[in-house]
């Protein structure tokens, strides 16, 4: 995978867990985050809970280390290498994120047909 498209992911996962998390719970810390990959540093500052802190941090490792040079979408993929569980809970975050984001966008285009 390209660094391009790897910055790309990783940004992509830290706006739908920081979506998720700021809707469904209580308490987020700022964190800055480290992320090593091809000998290139990556760091992002998250703003999550412990649990969501963990999730994201399991996708990045996931990530990191998926073995595809043209990455396909997890759910597509031939070789899934997320446990069945975290596979579960990571589609559950993405799809509340996206449906939440998607809302957004159509929300500020009929707002701005009529300003």
């Amino acid at each position: 995978m390209t660094l391009e498209k790897f910055e790309l992911e990783i940004k992509t996962l830290k706006t739908f867990y920081e979506h998720y998390c700021k809707d469904k719970h209580e308490i987020q810390v700022k964190i800055h985050s480290n992320i090593e990959y091809k000998s290139n540093s990556f760091t992002l500052e998250l703003n999550l809970c412990q649990n969501c802190q963990k999730a994201i941090n399991y996708s990045f490792k996931k990530l990191r280390f998926c073995h595809h040079e043209i990455k396909p979408r997890c759910r597509k993929c031939p070789n899934p290498c997320y446990e069945k569980q975290n596979w579960k809970e990571t589609a559950k975050v993405m799809k509340y994120s996206a449906i939440k984001l998607s809302l957004g966008k159509i929300k500020s285009r009929v707002i701005n047909l009529f300003n």
